[in-house]
């Protein structure tokens, strides 16, 4: 089960790689935007895609290795993990190749998750004394390193590439002409009242 509980460091050791070689081979003179946009899209493909799609196959369809791992019993709840970790892995898949508000929205879902698997894996060792190495291993470092870095990362992407869409910009100058609109109304009803 040791070998299963690296995953989560060789996925962050891909991430890495995969990200030095992009900035190698990118683009000069070299840009600080495209050095983190690559390190957030590797961080979105490998430690948030694959291990979200990785702790899916493990939580759905080898629960019992999962649980063990864990130092838990298996549990119908895994079906519910595991369904988490199939949406964030397929969502930070996507988010990968997408812009800012796509990555700000999978980051914090992701983090949410994440974050609170690693307070539960905390408490399960200060309560229980469990030092599995699916609950006090590498995973437990990973669930805090990674959504820690992506939003950090996410904070330091620089105005232009945090352009907003299309579809946003379209929605704010829906609500800025119906703001207007409540503002005469509301202006024309003081009118009347005099």
């Amino acid at each position: 089960m040791m070998q299963v509980s690296l995953v989560p460091i060789l996925l962050w050791v891909a991430a890495l790689a995969s990200a030095g070689i992009a900035v190698w081979l990118g683009p000069r003179p070299l840009r600080r935007d495209f050095v983190i946009d690559r390190l957030l899209r590797y961080l979105f493909v490998f430690p948030l895609g694959l291990q979200g799609l990785w702790g899916f196959v493990g939580h759905v369809f080898l629960p019992e290795q999962s649980a063990a791992g864990i130092g838990w019993p298996d549990s119908p709840f895994q079906l519910e993990v595991g369904m988490a970790n199939l949406g964030i892995g397929l969502a930070s898949l996507y988010a990968a190749f997408r812009g800012f508000e796509a990555r700000l929205a999978v980051a914090l879902a992701a983090a949410s998750f994440l974050i609170g698997a690693g307070l539960i894996h905390i408490k399960e060792i200060m309560a229980t004394g469990n030092l599995a190495p699916g609950n006090a291993g590498p995973i437990l470092v990973t669930d805090f390193l990674t959504p820690l870095a992506v939003l950090v990362l996410l904070s330091l992407t620089s105005e232009v590439l945090r352009a907003k869409s299309p579809a946003t910009n379209a929605l704010e100058a829906e609500l800025e002409v119906a703001r207007k609109a409540m503002q005469k109304y509301r202006n024309a009803l003081s009118e009347l009242g005099k």
